[in-house]
């Protein structure tokens, strides 16, 4: 039976590099992010129903995530239906790589809402990746059209990063790299006796 490992954080918490860390390991990634970037991309399976839901969204064949986020922020209550669209189609994405890794030990699913979305319930072990808020700041902020509005907007729709700490099986502090690979290993060795 395969260990399905979930992997969540706010923005600017280093779970990309975290994940990255789990493959460098041998572990194989399911990305959410990436999943919804191929579904909006040119013939994503997402592009006809957002098209449907969001004309104005789709251009040249693709979604321009930010016509939609623009969308979504004048009128909010849009956000529901666009879940309505995305959400099944990132689930069959999901299940697509699980299918395709059904022999390995142990798969890494990096899910940004994992706990928001409930996805715990289904998941053998939750980890979150955590550093202190100002560090998030540092790092988030200096990215390209970023502002501190626009993070306050993000952070005020994510399960704060205290709930995150508190539901998950583990955390994974990431103020440094050499301190966030071991624990990834120290974690990864616990698995694998445990999930063998």
């Amino acid at each position: 039976m395969t260990c399905l490992v979930g992997l969540t954080g706010s923005i600017g918490m280093g779970k990309s590099t975290t994940a990255q860390m789990f493959a460098e390991e041998g572990v194989p990634v399911w990305d959410a992010d990436a999943a919804v970037h191929r579904l909006y991309s040119l013939g994503g399976s997402a592009v006809p129903e957002i098209e449907k839901a969001f004309p104005e969204a789709v251009i040249n064949g693709e979604v321009s995530r930010e016509r939609l986020k623009g969308m979504l922020r004048a009128s909010p209550e849009n956000y529901a239906v666009l879940e309505s669209v995305v959400h099944p189609l990132v689930a069959a994405d999901r299940q697509a790589f699980l299918d395709r890794h059904a022999d390995v030990p142990i798969v890494l699913l990096d899910i940004p809402l994992l706990f928001e979305t409930g996805a715990e319930t289904w998941l053998d072990v939750t980890l979150c990746v955590s550093a202190p808020a100002e560090v998030q700041k540092a790092r988030v902020l200096p990215r390209p059209g970023m502002t501190e509005d626009q993070l306050n907007d993000l952070l005020s729709r994510q399960m704060p990063d205290s709930e995150k700490r508190a539901k998950a099986d583990h955390v994974i502090e990431t103020q440094t790299l050499d301190g966030t690979r071991a624990t990834v290993r120290s974690l990864l060795k616990e698995l694998r006796k445990t999930h063998a």
